[in-house]
């Protein structure tokens, strides 16, 4: 059954001492706003939905929002502040406002007597399956605060991979972007104004010359034409991946062939999948729910299959270790820590000790791209912008001879 979706309204009203007082608070409706606000001790009197500005447009809510979130939340308990009471704190200091009105809506639902796992459930695109998962485990065990430490953690270094690996590809990504500008507007603006000084020369053109200017013409012509034709395929290649799960699915397991990329994303998708498991296992979670558990956070289509045909043998009565072996996606050291575990009784420790190993690997390559990145950027760069320049300045440079 659909939940009704909560929005912001705005009331202003008497608290139980006679003071005016106003404020915001999220309700499916404005009865159900003013029942909550009585609760509270507020009498309102009036009650209005928040208009939303054209302008201003509300930030999203970012996987790292919610790693800090759960581990201010993590803090609070660990002090011994009451689970609502550390909503309103950690709500206090939130800067963004989709945020905000999230932990308000978990904290009016927990106030009601819903678990926290349920009420975590209504914001799937917040919170997804398998942190709420291990927030209901810790809720039945009794152990909310060591759980929300321990997803906190999790949290925390599957952002800060996801975080080094992007930075990586953030630096030669603007790099690329600000040459291809460059050379536009050198196209464009500057080729032209060489080209009607060439008209006067009278001699025929060097071939690299007649090349850029034919270039420049069509850059000219086309200039917003291939502007659009660039945006619409982004954008369409971006639509495709989201909608088609095929497509999507295709990209994947041609992302784990790019050499080098390939490889980094290969021991990146293997660390978090050893992650998760350690902290599923730790956490007490069944092995076949684990399982399902790491494959929708596996990021990868590839992985993602592999690990529900290991969550299916699982069931079928395999070794973990043996069904990890069958899918030819592990490499060994992973295979034996699997098998250290499981023989030791230890898995939870093993498969931290793998996403650990495989983690500063993803650091070490990541570190050695940028630094082999840097030189070959650099020398793409000075191609483009200096062969545009060679070219222009080769007839100057033969001026002499065209005169002779």
């Amino acid at each position: 059954m659909a939940t009704a979706e909560q929005v912001v309204y705005k009331f202003k009203g008497k608290n139980n001492r006679g003071t005016q007082v106003n404020g915001e608070v999220r309700a499916i409706n404005a009865n159900v706003a003013r029942a909550q606000l009585r609760k509270q001790g507020v009498l309102a009197t009036t009650v209005k939905k928040k208009p939303k500005t054209l302008l201003s447009r509300s930030k999203p809510i970012t996987p790292a929002d919610v790693a800090a979130f759960t581990r201010q939340l993590a803090t609070m308990m660990k002090a011994g502040v009451p689970l609502v009471q550390s909503f309103e704190i950690v709500e206090q200091g939130c800067e963004k406002d989709t945020l905000k009105a999230v932990i308000r809506a978990v904290r009016d639902d927990v106030s009601a007597g819903v678990g926290l796992g349920n009420a975590l459930r209504k914001h799937p695109r917040q919170f997804d399956e398998l942190y709420c998962n291990l927030i209901e485990a810790g809720e039945q065990s009794g152990s909310l605060e060591s759980m929300l430490e321990m997803v906190a953690s999790y949290k925390e270094k599957s952002e800060k991979l996801k975080a080094k690996i992007k930075k990586a590809l953030t630096y030669p990504a603007a790099v690329v972007v600000v040459a291809i500008v460059v050379t536009g507007i050198l196209l464009v603006k500057v080729v032209p104004v060489f080209a009607e000084t060439f008209q006067s020369f009278g001699a025929d053109l060097p071939a690299f010359t007649l090349f850029v200017m034919n270039l420049s013409d069509m850059a000219q012509r086309w200039w917003l034409i291939i502007l659009m034709i660039g945006i619409a395929s982004f954008v369409a290649f971006k639509e495709a991946r989201f909608r088609s799960p095929k497509f999507s699915d295709r990209i994947d397991a041609l992302t784990l062939k790019i050499p080098v990329v390939g490889n980094i994303v290969n021991e990146a998708t293997i660390a978090r999948v050893a992650r998760t498991l350690a902290t599923t296992f730790a956490a007490g979670v069944p092995m076949v729910e684990a399982l399902t558990s790491v494959a929708g956070s596996s990021g990868n289509a590839v992985y993602r299959d592999a690990i529900l045909r290991v969550r299916d043998d699982i069931s079928a009565g395999l070794q973990l270790n043996q069904s990890l072996s069958n899918t030819g996606l592990f490499p060994i050291l992973m295979l034996q820590l699997t098998t250290i575990g499981e023989e030791s009784g230890a898995l939870d420790d093993m498969m931290d000790r793998a996403a650990t190993h495989y983690e500063e690997s993803v650091d070490n390559q990541v570190d050695n791209l940028t630094a082999l990145l840097e030189p070959l950027i650099m020398s793409v760069l000075g191609v483009l912008v200096g062969g545009l320049l060679i070219a222009m300045y080769l007839p100057i440079f033969n001026l002499g001879n065209v005169v002779g």
